[in-house]
């Protein structure tokens, strides 16, 4: 494998198989990066427990965080999120929020309005 694998914090992770956060886990893992689910649901993806957010778990070496979680959730998470350093932030259809978008780029981690699953699909990843 010739790319470096980027670990990939799933924000709103789900056991639901029709869910778009857990397909993205399984392509993340078929394409050999390490992801760390975090979520408000307990269980296990693709051998990962899902960590609970609201426990604010400490994540090292984060590259990417997706988000799989509507704007109306994710400012109780600023804070712990930007926290985390990741080099950027995938906001999913349906995830947009300018406001976080913006203190993502404040905090120097790139902001992508985007499909986690489209990029992998395209090599984007």
């Amino acid at each position: 494998m010739d790319k470096m694998t980027k670990k990939t914090v799933i924000v709103g992770a789900s056991t639901n198989p029709s869910r778009y956060a857990f397909m993205a886990a399984e392509r993340l893992v078929d394409n050999h990066h390490e992801i760390v689910p975090i979520g408000v649901k307990s269980g296990e993806v693709f051998g990962k427990s899902i960590l609970d957010i609201g426990s604010k778990p400490s994540i090292e070496e984060v590259d990417t965080i997706t988000l799989y979680i509507g704007p109306q959730h994710q400012k109780e998470h600023y804070e712990y999120l930007l926290s985390l350093k990741p080099k950027r932030v995938i906001f999913n259809p349906g995830t947009e929020n300018a406001e976080f978008e913006k203190k993502v780029e404040e905090s120097g981690a790139e902001a992508l309005e985007a499909c986690t699953l489209v990029m992998l699909s395209t090599g984007q990843y």
